[in-house]
């Protein structure tokens, strides 16, 4: 149950790029949703892609406490050498930890959209830019193509879920713990249907847990495969094939329900983003190294995307 233990956390210019001097501007947008905007300095206007970071109390580096790897940085500094601006922002849970304010029955999926929306309408009155692209990682790939509805010019899934979540659960479940998997599909079943789910297994406990039932509840009503198809923008879906947390099967239902967006596999990327040559004790010591950078095949693929 590792992996799920890791989503429910709570909850060639690349070497240019690290060297590259740029001015970081601090935006704040809401009381809690505060970012780091950067723009290279060019004679035409850049595109702006705002990212948006997987789930969990992640911060506008892709990091959480006790899990630094700045891939989401190393992202936005990579764009930045391909000349494309970017915002990256800390999750409101974040601002919550830090004011003491974050009570986990009060969280609600729909505010990480009102979050992402909030930003995007702030950044289309800003007049710096020419396009905005929604960039979301992970859990953040369902809230940006939410998002992405709202007037963005293009819209970037990477390692983001094909399908809803409890189902993403229970085909993890059959991997790593099949004996739950009836009572999570039958869970999840009565979340669905009243709102509330009572009769789950102990082993079940850390999804089903009362505080954290209406979160998962709201997170349900949002199919990825509906959502994507409701974009007339183009789309890129990317996926890792080192990423032990979504598998590229989940990118593949992706791309069958968008046939016409534009899909890539990165030979050798895990889930945050960075290289990996070995096994998976490498791949999960890469969530917690701080300078490794990330692939450099995904630096390209966006920006390619991106300056079409």
């Amino acid at each position: 149950m590792k992996n799920l233990l890791i989503i429910f956390l709570f909850f060639f210019g690349f070497v240019s790029a690290q060297n590259k001097k740029y001015n970081p501007e601090e935006i704040n947008i809401t009381p809690l949703i505060e970012g780091t905007l950067i723009v290279p300095q060019i004679d035409k206007k850049p595109a702006l892609a705002i990212i948006i970071g997987d789930s969990g109390p992640t911060d506008r580096n892709g990091n959480q406490q006790m899990m630094e790897n700045n891939s989401l940085k190393f992202l936005a500094e990579g764009l930045y050498a391909n000349n494309i601006a970017s915002f990256r922002y800390d999750k409101r849970l974040v601002k919550q930890m830090k004011l003491r304010s974050l009570n986990e029955k009060n969280i609600r999926f729909d505010h990480f959209i009102d979050d992402a929306v909030a930003i995007l309408e702030h950044f289309k009155k800003d007049g710096r830019f020419s396009k905005i692209y929604i960039i979301g990682h992970g859990q953040g790939s369902l809230v940006g193509m939410v998002t992405a509805q709202n007037g963005a010019d293009g819209f970037v899934s990477i390692a983001g879920a094909g399908q809803e979540i409890d189902d993403v659960i229970v085909a993890q479940l059959a991997e790593q713990a099949p004996g739950l998997v009836d009572n999570a599909r039958t869970s999840f079943d009565d979340l669905r249907a009243n709102g509330i789910a009572y009769n789950y297994s102990p082993g079940l406990a850390s999804i089903f847990r009362k505080e954290l039932q209406p979160f998962i509840f709201t997170w349900m009503q949002f199919d990825p495969q509906i959502e994507i198809t409701k974009l007339n923008i183009p789309v890129l879906i990317i996926n890792g094939d080192k990423d032990i947390q979504v598998q590229i099967s989940e990118a593949e239902l992706l791309k069958n329900a968008k046939p016409d967006s534009q899909y890539e596999i990165i030979e050798n990327m895990n889930h945050v983003l960075k290289e990996i040559e070995g096994n998976d004790l490498e791949n999960s010591k890469s969530y917690n190294i701080y300078n490794l950078p990330v692939a450099p095949k995904l630096i390209t693929v966006i920006s390619d995307f991106i300056k079409k």
